[in-house]
């Protein structure tokens, strides 16, 4: 395979427009074994991206080494941040990604500032850092190598298998800080998943992650996100995703209802009007108008349907972290509201932070 370079800084007169001007934009590159895919190599400026959080959680940290997305989930809440280059948050999410080449290098440097202070970081929250052009850029290494020698707790959040080529470098981390692990699987209906997920891993190759995960010796949470009403909401289909879930090996389970923002909800749409036009006045009617969350009487109507089952499968309900969205970090404790209640955390949208 060859990936051919173009001087660095120089504007490049086939980029997209909010990509041409770009002084750190190294080349744009199109390769066959990515049909259709075409990758921004950037030089990053900034690795960590600070989330700002609520009063009891001030702010979190994230990572994001790729921006855009191939898994193509047709729900991902992330599209809207494409935007930010003028690249829209449909077909250009999935086929347009911005690759951080030189991110585990920032990252060093800014783990080794005195003023930093070994905070949790949180991968996974926005785009997939195990999305199919790991494989080729690799930068989860040198990521993880950059917070474990700095002493820096983080957790990973993903869809991605190739999390499995990592697991012997996570299993000598989690011995120096903690690490915190899991696996998103919200469809385990093959034909629905490979429709609503085009880009993903199968079901069945996560749950194997899953199992593989444990037989590293780590914890591997399940993120069951988002159940899509009228789709995957069904009792039989959520008792058979736990099943597979607790089979696999998940040490916890995370719930929610799908939550669509305003530049998400056409892709979702347009989604649901080829696939299951039967269902469009159903879902017009839960997330009318600027409505991005189900109705709270679908979501306490699935809290009761979902935690006696995940009593059933005698699996732990999990929590989120309470900034990020990703996996709660072992190495904090639960924040919570005044009224004692773990803030709804469902559908937090992405941190905004600069690109480069």
């Amino acid at each position: 395979m060859r990936w051919s370079g173009q001087e660095l800084g120089v504007e490049q007169s086939d980029a997209l427009p909010g990509l041409a001007k770009l002084n750190n934009l190294v080349r744009s590159v199109q390769t066959p074994e990515f049909a259709g895919v075409t990758f921004h190599e950037v030089l990053a400026k900034s690795a960590l991206n600070k989330v700002p959080g609520q009063s009891m959680v001030p702010f979190g940290w994230t990572i994001n080494p790729y921006r855009g997305c191939s898994h193509a989930c047709v729900y991902c809440f992330a599209r809207p941040t494409h935007t930010y280059l003028d690249l829209d948050a449909g077909d250009d999410f999935d086929r347009q990604i911005i690759v951080k080449v030189n991110v585990a290098d920032v990252l060093r440097t800014e783990l080794s500032k005195p003023a930093w202070r070994h905070e949790h970081v949180a991968l996974g929250t926005n785009t997939d850092p195990y999305q199919r052009a790991e494989g080729r850029y690799s930068l989860m290494p040198g990521i993880i190598d950059a917070l474990t020698t700095s002493g820096t707790p983080f957790s990973i959040l993903t869809k991605g298998t190739l999390l499995r080529r990592d697991l012997p470098q996570l299993a000598d981390a989690a011995t120096r800080v903690p690490v915190d692990l899991a696996m998103s699987i919200a469809v385990y209906d093959h034909e629905l998943q490979q429709s609503v997920e085009p880009g993903t891993p199968s079901t069945r190759a996560r749950l194997a992650t899953v199992t593989a995960v444990r037989e590293a010796g780590l914890d591997c949470a399940v993120f069951l996100m988002p159940i899509l009403p009228y789709l995957t909401d069904t009792r039989a289909h959520l008792d058979e995703a736990l099943r597979q879930a607790k089979a696999a090996g998940a040490t916890s389970v995370l719930y929610t209802a799908l939550h669509l923002k305003p530049g998400v909800k056409p892709w979702f749409m347009q989604w649901l009007e080829r696939e299951h036009p039967e269902l469009v006045p159903k879902y017009r009617s839960m997330y009318y108008g600027n409505n991005t969350y189900a109705p709270k009487e679908y979501r306490r109507w699935l809290g009761q349907r979902m935690r006696p089952l995940i009593r059933a499968h005698g699996l732990e309900q999990g929590r989120e972290d309470p900034v990020t969205g990703g996996v709660r970090s072992s190495a904090v404790a639960p924040a919570r509201h005044a009224s004692g209640s773990l803030p709804d955390l469902f559908g937090r949208p992405p941190d905004p932070s600069a690109l480069f």
